[in-house]
C-alpha cells in the first residue's frame, strides 16, 4: 500500500509518500512545500494543487490521507488553512484518489503513543520509525505521521475494526 500524506498549510504544506510492503513501512518521499509571503495566497493554493498533482503522477499513491480540521483561535487563520487543505484535497480527488483523514491526536497516538506529543516528539519518533538518516522538518514529518497512521488504519481496518473517516 501507498499512501500520499499531506500537512496542509498555505505557506509550508508537508507531503509524503509512504509505502508499506511485506509488513515494513518505508518513507519513498518527503518534503515541505514553502511558499514565500511575498506570494498572493490565490497562487500558494495553485502551487500546492500543482506538487501534489506531480507527487501523485510521480509516485502513484493509492489513496491520500490528511489531517483533520483543527481549533484555531483566529478566523484567518482556520480560512487560509481551509483553503490550503482545499487544493490538496482537489489535487487528489482529481487524480482519482480516495481521501482519507485523522485528528491530530490520533496522528500523534499513532506515532509517538500520547495524543499530547509535541512537534519535535513527532519528528523524533517517525525518523526512528523509518529509518530515516535525517530528521524531517516539522512539515515534513507531520506529513509522514499522517502518511504512517493511514498505513497503520488501513492494516487494522483489514482485521475488522473501523477506523479512518474517508471523505
Amino acid at each position: 500500500m501507498r499512501v500520499l500524506g499531506i500537512d496542509a498549510s498555505l505557506r509550508n504544506t508537508g507531503v509524503a509518500i509512504v509505502d508499506l510492503a511485506n509488513g515494513s513501512a518505508r518513507a519513498l518521499y518527503f518534503g515541505t512545500i514553502h511558499n514565500p509571503s511575498s506570494l498572493r495566497s490565490s497562487s500558494c493554493l495553485v502551487a500546492i494543487r500543482d506538487r501534489v498533482t506531480q507527487l501523485i503522477r510521480e509516485h502513484e499513491p493509492e489513496a491520500c490521507a490528511l489531517e483533520s480540521v483543527i481549533y484555531v483561535q483566529s478566523y484567518k487563520t482556520a480560512i487560509l488553512l481551509g483553503a490550503a487543505r482545499g487544493a490538496a484535497i482537489l489535487a487528489a480527488a482529481e487524480n482519482g484518489l480516495p481521501i482519507y483523514e485523522y485528528a491530530p491526536t490520533r496522528i500523534k497516538q499513532a506515532t509517538v503513543g500520547r495524543g499530547g506529543a509535541g512537534k519535535n516528539q513527532v519528528a523524533f519518533m517517525v525518523r526512528a520509525l523509518l529509518g530515516l538518516t535525517e530528521t524531517p522538518d516539522a512539515d515534513a514529518a507531520d506529513a509522514l505521521a499522517i502518511g504512517l497512521t493511514h498505513v497503520r488504519a488501513q492494516e487494522v481496518a483489514r482485521m475488522g475494526v473501523p477506523g479512518a473517516k474517508q471523505i
